[in-house]
């Protein structure tokens, strides 16, 4: 079965866990690890013959289009991560249409192609930011991949379909990540912090169950600075953001190599299947 592997193209310093000691506009003024750790991943993709959706941050897209030309290059699909990486409910609509503009915007100059994938920063289409899918669509996004179906402090819809499905209202899917099924309650075992928390064994059993007992693909998520054990640290964060952060760096490489070898993975929109063509199969 062929999952869907997605990359969040980011820096280190734009993440969610710092956003209240990091401004967007003193980016500028920290070391960029956000090449060199996406260069890593893309070498080890073509090691393994794989292929993935990247999702990039328009301000790492504007000062390095090298990075999304080469994401292209390579042979995966770039989708689109919003501009300024900020949380679409702390937002009005207008505010977010523009940042999502501007970043399809700066994608698409790069590539000379249409953009046609989004994922919000930190997962932020909740119940209180629905809104923003008629926003998507009005900016010509054929798919959504930010609804996290969990309980969760800064995201998550917990009663939202767990594998792909049509958007109610919309002519877009959605490829929500991945949850598994455990006493009647949605677990996040598909990517992120959650790969580095738990034993790759475990997060092994849960995707092939996924595959095998419940017969859907899943959608996996990482982060270049997740392989990034070196990285500067935010010692001043709270303790929490820490280890949210920091928690387990130095196996991820290892494990995503280990995960690359145990399941088969590709892009959300292939090269010869358009994701039109899923809005007449719903799955859910």
């Amino acid at each position: 079965m062929i999952n869907w592997l997605t990359i969040d193209v980011e820096d280190y310093f734009q993440v969610a866990a710092f956003n209240d000691i990091v401004e967007p506009s003193s980016w500028a003024g920290y070391e960029s690890r956000v090449d060199n750790n996406t260069s890593r991943i893309l070498d080890l993709l073509d090691q393994k013959q794989t292929k993935a959706t990247f999702f990039v941050v328009g301000w790492v897209a504007d000062r390095y289009p090298h990075i999304v030309r080469n994401i292209a290059d390579r042979g995966h699909e770039v989708g689109c991560h919003s501009y300024w990486h900020q949380k679409i409910y702390d937002l009005t609509p207008e505010a977010f249409k523009e940042d999502t503009r501007r970043a399809k915007d700066v994608l698409e100059s790069i590539l000379g192609l249409p953009v046609y994938g989004y994922r919000a920063p930190t997962y932020s289409i909740t119940e209180k930011s629905l809104w923003a899918l008629d926003i998507l669509e009005e900016l010509g996004f054929h798919y959504d991949s930010s609804i996290f179906p969990v309980v969760h402090d800064n995201y998550g819809i917990p009663k939202a379909p767990r594998f792909r499905y049509n958007l109610p209202n919309h002519n877009m899917v959605e490829y929500p990540i991945s949850t598994g099924k455990f006493a009647n309650r949605n677990v996040p075992v598909s990517g992120g912090g959650y790969f580095r928390l738990f034993p790759y064994r475990l997060t092994k059993y849960a995707l092939k169950r996924i595959n095998e007992t419940e017969n859907q693909p899943f959608v996996f998520y990482l982060h270049p600075w997740e392989i990034d054990p070196g990285q500067p640290r935010f010692d001043k964060a709270r303790w929490f953001s820490r280890f949210r952060h920091y928690n387990n760096l130095s196996a991820t490489y290892s494990r995503l190599e280990m995960l690359l070898d145990d399941f088969s993975f590709g892009p959300i929109m292939h090269n010869n299947h358009s994701v039109d063509s899923v809005l007449l199969h719903k799955t859910i």
